[in-house]
């Protein structure tokens, strides 16, 4: 039974379709590298994205073993016919790859190679990776390309997609990124506010059981005691945003286990007594439970630092055929009109940008006197 690659409109949507799927850099690559080579059946693929320094960042290839892959040693650099793709703008295509003037020659362990095909991968001006194939599969003439010039053009269209893909998951990363970065800052701010609170506390008690030991004893005894409590609470505090600044165990966890976490040093660093439920919901994709987490995150912030809430309540729970998110407070609410017309946001444009880009959306229940309601619905779970 003869091979027969997969052809026509179908199999190019299926490729595109692939690569949008995903959004950490190293899968996006893979499926680029796994889609050129099975959509224009070769035996080898690779990717290669450049440093700055003569090397790749990273380098994929498909078609070659784990074994093989550690045989051939480390990554390439930047030299012969993988320069050229980086440095052209123009598609390479070879009958045999080893005759080329710029071929230097492969480690030992690598596997042969003859025709080929390679082109850079741009956004905008910057090539910012480039794709490899070789060895078509089909008979070939001698001394000719088994890759065509529809081949050449198939490439180049997988290429204008694959840099949008690869731009994407690029920014969703470094938004990854800077949110941990802001949720550091803001434990770091509560972390201040909690203990320096506690600390302060503690420095007034020891003063006052110094100034009472000499005269009355048994008073400076009750203040001591009250400085180890108030000693104890600080540790206890330190404990707490010690686990809440690691980072979110979304992956090993899952949503719920976290945010019960996080919710429950909220409620020891807080004077407002913070609960959480959840009822029924079962596990989501990845970007929706990290959106939901954020947005708990903020709803939470505003909700403990702005309201002067006495009960913050979150649940998360199955709603028809999708799940929801709600945080409640009994706090002093605000009119969400006005806030859009003063400019100020309280994070709602951020929320709302996470929820509709997880498929999701955003609503607000709120006004002065009446506490506050976000409430954040996904389908699934």
């Amino acid at each position: 039974m003869s091979h027969r690659p997969p052809s026509g409109f179908a199999a190019v949507s299926a490729a595109l379709l692939a690569m949008s799927r995903h959004l950490e850099v190293r899968d996006v690559l893979k499926t680029i590298v796994a889609s050129a080579r099975e959509l224009l059946d070769a035996e080898y693929a690779a990717l290669g994205v450049p440093d700055d320094h003569g090397g790749f960042a990273q380098f994929v290839v498909d078609g070659v073993s784990d074994e093989q892959w550690k045989a051939i040693g480390p990554l390439p650099r930047q030299h012969g016919i993988l320069a050229a793709m980086l440095h052209e703008t123009k598609p390479e295509r070879l009958a045999d790859v080893r005759k080329d003037p710029r071929f230097e020659g492969w480690p030992l362990a690598h596997p042969d190679m003859s025709d080929f095909l390679g082109l850079p991968i741009r956004d905008g001006d910057e090539t910012i990776g480039a794709l490899f194939l070789a060895n078509k599969r089909c008979p070939k003439p001698e001394g000719s390309c088994g890759f065509t010039a529809e081949d050449e053009e198939l490439l180049s269209i997988l290429a204008q997609h694959a840099a949008i893909a690869l731009t994407n998951a690029r920014l969703y990363e470094r938004s990854r990124e800077l949110t941990i970065a802001e949720e550091r800052s803001r434990l770091a701010h509560e972390l201040h506010d909690a203990v320096s609170q506690k600390l302060f506390s503690l420095r007034l008690t020891a003063q006052a059981a110094t100034a009472l030991i000499d005269r009355d004893p048994a008073r400076a005894k009750g203040e001591l005691h009250q400085v180890a409590a108030l000693a104890a609470e600080a540790v206890e505090e330190l404990r707490a945003a010690v686990v809440e600044l690691r980072p979110a165990a979304l992956d090993e966890d899952g949503l719920i286990a976290t945010l019960r976490t996080q919710i429950q040093v909220l409620d020891r660093a807080h004077s407002a007594r913070v609960t959480f439920e959840s009822l029924g919901v079962r596990a989501l994709p990845a970007a929706q439970e990290e959106a939901l987490l954020r947005v708990s995150q903020e709803a939470l912030h505003n909700a403990l630092r702005h309201s002067g809430a006495g009960h913050v309540g979150v649940t998360l729970a199955r709603h028809g055929s999708g799940t929801r998110l709600r945080i409640t407070d009994d706090g002093s609410g605000f009119e969400p009109t006005a806030i859009r017309q003063a400019g100020r946001h309280l994070g709602l444009v951020s929320m709302r940008d996470r929820a509709s880009g997880v498929g999701g959306r955003l609503t607000v229940e709120s006004a002065p006197g009446k506490g506050t309601t976000i409430e954040m619905e996904v389908p699934g779970g």
